[in-house]
């Protein structure tokens, strides 16, 4: 089969189908790794799971022990334009005669088995890193932690970034309901970082599971990793650091400075590991992620006049910093234009009550079927006072968005991982540079 042909003829996934893709447990993961042989047993593990915030820890971690000389793995989900992002070593992405061959070899165990998506794509990504013969790999977990199917491994330590109300109807409708789903990856005697505790309750559920766990646990906000940190007027962060000096961040947005105590705490306990990290690989890591790793969606900007920004943002927790942000940049610029689309199974109405009532919004929908439609979304949407137009798919409200603009308006694209994903396939298909920040001829995109 060609790389096309196997994906399709895996499993649907949790990105495309939702709650018909999820299936909890760790049994049909177990008898993938059984057959192979425990790949993930050959190289080091870092363990990442939180509502928000993990992908880009995740992403810093491996820029930084790329930058330091290891050859490092990087397992994240989803992805926003190719399967094959999901799956990396020092940036690069899984070969796709990889995946093909993986598949083929492996069809009887995958037809005896029955893995779900995420199954298959995680021992995947294990048997590469294997093949590999990569020093590190840093694991991103998919949804909740304690049955998530990358729960088998047994890392250094792990880290929970953050605990927010999302995916609900799997991992419970209140705080410590989901922060006990996520304490799940805590395991007897491994470290555990906790990028931010937020509420008593929750803290509580992470102190109780560490304390049965009998396993250390390091709260971010409360080490001494950040002596002093800076906003630029671009959105980048100047850090002091206490261990590596002053730091440029490369990654935007008000979320990052919590994001780098907790990579600054993690690289803390790599260091009492006695793993080597020379402080010109950590301010370089800092200062170059995107290029390193292949980052994308995290206060992307794709141009400046008009500015465009891309961010996956999709939940509450994610909207109340993005919203902090956005009244900031919006004093800067003509209009605000705010191309948004949700999934249907979310909780919309709590994210549309903080966006922000000034804008003009371009409502739309990504091209997978979990997407809530354009006029549903729409009409929620003015039960709140945003006001805009429907768009029945992301190219259109893009286009009419640029073509509405004037050099001095921002355009921001978020609401969904998926939404974002079909702007930048867009972008790419117009020969724009999603990695440079070129201006787009406005009378170009009929």
């Amino acid at each position: 089969m060609t790389y096309k042909e196997t994906l399709h003829s895996l499993a649907p996934s949790f990105q495309q189908v939702g709650s018909n893709a999820y299936q909890p447990g760790l049994e049909r993961i177990i008898a993938l790794d059984n057959h192979l042989n425990h790949p993930h047993r050959l190289y080091r593990t870092i363990h990442i799971a939180g509502t928000n915030g993990k992908g880009s820890v995740a992403h810093l971690l491996a820029a930084i022990l790329q930058k330091a000389n290891y050859r490092v793995g990087l397992y994240t989900s989803p992805h926003l334009l190719d399967f094959s992002e999901r799956i990396r070593v020092n940036g690069k992405t899984i070969s796709k005669r990889f995946v093909v061959n993986f598949v083929e070899r492996n069809r009887a165990l995958i037809n005896s088995v029955s893995p779900s998506f995420f199954d298959l794509t995680t021992i995947l990504a294990f048997e590469y890193f294997r093949h590999k013969k990569v020093h590190f790999a840093i694991i991103e977990t998919g949804l909740g932690g304690r049955l998530d199917s990358t729960n088998i491994i047994d890392p250094l330590f792990c880290i929970i970034t953050n605990i927010s109300l999302d995916h609900t109807q799997y991992l419970g409708t209140t705080l410590p309901q989901i922060a006990s789903e996520k304490a799940g990856i805590i395991k007897p005697y491994i470290p555990v970082i906790i990028g931010e505790s937020g509420h008593d309750e929750v803290r509580r559920v992470f102190m109780d599971k560490a304390m049965m766990m009998r396993s250390p646990i390091y709260f971010a906000e409360q080490e001494d990793v950040l002596k002093t940190s800076k906003k630029l007027p671009h959105g980048e962060w100047e850090i002091l650091s206490t261990d590596y000096g002053a730091i440029s961040g490369e990654l935007k947005g008000v979320v990052q400075k919590q994001n780098t105590r907790t990579v600054l705490t993690a690289l803390r306990l790599l260091a009492g590991m006695r793993v080597k990290m020379p402080p010109k690989a950590v301010r370089q890591a800092f200062e170059h992620v995107t290029s390193l790793t292949g980052l994308m969606g995290r206060w992307q900007i794709i141009q400046t006049k008009p500015l465009i920004v891309c961010d996956t943002g999709h939940n509450l927790g994610a909207w109340e910093s993005i919203t902090v942000q956005l009244q900031h940049e919006a004093k800067k610029y003509q209009t605000l234009r705010i191309i948004v689309g949700m999934v249907s199974d979310k909780d919309v109405e709590p994210v549309l009550a903080i966006m922000p009532k000034h804008a003009v919004y371009y409502f739309t929908q990504a091209s997978i079927s979990r997407a809530m439609p354009a006029g549903q979304f729409a009409e929620k949407a003015r039960q709140f006072n945003l006001q805009g137009k429907s768009y029945n798919t992301v190219k259109k409200a893009v286009r009419d968005a640029i073509n509405d603009s004037s050099p001095k308006d921002m355009i921001f694209i978020s609401g969904s991982t998926f939404v974002v994903a079909d702007a930048l396939h867009w972008f790419q298909l117009s020969n724009i540079n999603i990695t440079n920040h070129d201006s787009i001829n406005t009378k170009k995109t009929e």
